[in-house]
């Protein structure tokens, strides 16, 4: 007998699943122009409001979150401060230095600095922070068409996303309590990370190989990294060695990145002599209750029973093939992602592998579909979405066919290789 036949308050599972899918759509679509957190927990509250989902159930949904929550609120004081000081920018402008007129090599520069704010700062720091900047240096740089560059904020921030654990807090969503120690994450994931960022370099290259004959100034000027950019970038890099060490060992890590975004914000401010008013006023807070709505949603379809059912699907292919189970996870998963965006599938996807007990390889192959399967759309992902909320602000449009054009040539063969390298590693390590 399923949750929902246990529980009197839960009468029909086709409302549970109506209203989830109403709030995802409105979190996608953000109808009338409103935030996207206002979607989810418009759902949240309609599932309490109508006894479809108990309130005691739906706060132990939104504690689930936690570590989610902590983790995003350190990453975002970190990614704040670095582009209220300049760091991003003089790292972009830094990059078409380096690039002395060459556009493929300008690429490359920024391809590789959108892996390293990916890896050490996460994919929504990526979309966020190094988006503007981008765009900033492209103006400045003369280039005629930017979207091969700025296509790479939104690209490698998938791309290079379970680099490390840190790398995505879907990483935290998938494993839950049981994030496994850098010493384990390493040889599984090494190999299907470096497969995916090459494929999607390559892949993104040759769709945007016209673009990139056209000439790019290097004439700008490098602006001066000011004294808290300088301790932001000194506060990020304890950050990463922090968190790594931290992950090393095995333990959480949503406590030790807020306090390191917490600290690295406090003498940020000690030595500007700046208060915390601007700061707060940065950051996108929407995020936490976004989060914490579609908490609630997945908390509501796992009363459905949706959840146990996905879980005896995948367990039961497990038994039968692990390769199987890993490349329908992978595949299905990704897709899923773009149909309802990552946030929601990577919650439900989680519940579901917990409750399996699948094998590894099927778990790290459902985690590079959340990860990903959303280079294929501008719904992919929040950090698309963000991006696309970042060029708005710099009056740049994007349409979805344009970003759907390129994510068909660019995903598919990256996440295929990343699954095989799963496997890949398994039998090298």
């Amino acid at each position: 007998m399923d949750a929902l036949a246990a529980s009197p308050l839960l009468t029909s599972p086709w409302t549970v699943w109506g209203i989830a899918a109403a709030a995802v759509l409105g979190v996608i679509l953000r109808p009338f122009a409103w935030p996207e957190f206002i979607w989810a927990i418009a759902g949240a509250a309609l599932l309490i409001g109508l006894r479809l989902l108990p309130a005691h159930d739906a706060l132990a949904g939104v504690l689930k979150g936690t570590e989610v929550y902590l983790f995003l609120t350190g990453m975002m004081l970190l990614a704040e401060l670095a582009r209220q000081q300049g760091l991003f920018t003089w790292l972009a402008a830094r990059a078409v230095k380096l690039a002395r007129g060459s556009p493929r090599r300008l690429f490359t520069l920024v391809y590789g600095v959108g892996i390293l704010v990916t890896v050490f700062l996460s994919n929504d720091a990526t979309a966020v922070v190094l988006t503007p900047a981008v765009a900033a240096v492209a103006r400045a740089a003369e280039v005629k068409r930017p979207l091969p560059y700025l296509a790479v904020c939104a690209f490698i921030a998938n791309a290079a996303s379970f680099v490390l654990p840190i790398s995505n807090p879907a990483n935290l969503v998938i494993y839950g309590r049981h994030m496994p120690p850098l010493l384990a994450w390493l040889p599984l994931y090494t190999l299907p990370s470096v497969l995916a960022i090459v494929a999607t370099y390559v892949m993104l290259r040759l769709a945007e190989r016209r673009a990139l004959r056209d000439p790019v100034s290097s004439g700008i000027a490098l602006p001066m990294l000011s004294l808290g950019g300088k301790v932001a970038a000194f506060g990020i890099a304890v950050t990463a060695v922090g968190l790594v060490t931290v992950s090393f060992l095995g333990l959480p890590l949503g406590l030790p990145t807020f306090a390191s975004g917490a600290g690295t914000a406090l003498l940020v401010m000690i030595v500007t002599r700046s208060g915390p008013v601007r700061l707060v006023r940065g950051i996108s807070w929407g995020v936490l209750p976004l989060v914490a709505g579609l908490f609630v949603l997945v908390e509501a379809l796992g009363h459905t029973g949706v959840t146990q059912q996905l879980a005896a699907l995948l367990g039961e292919l497990a038994r039968q093939s692990v390769a199987k189970a890993a490349w329908a996870a992978g595949g299905v998963i990704a897709v899923g992602c773009n149909l309802v965006n990552n946030l929601p599938t990577g919650l439900l996807a989680g519940r579901v592998v917990e409750i399996a007990q699948v094998p590894e390889p099927v778990r790290a192959a459902a985690l590079i579909g959340v990860d990903l399967g959303p280079n294929l759309s501008v719904t992919g992902s929040l950090a698309t979405i963000l991006w696309l909320a970042a060029l708005r602000r710099e009056g740049i449009r994007v349409g979805a066919w344009t970003f759907l054009k390129l994510g068909l040539l660019v995903m598919p063969p990256a996440l295929a290789l990343a699954i095989g390298g799963v496997f890949v590693s398994r039998l090298l390590f």
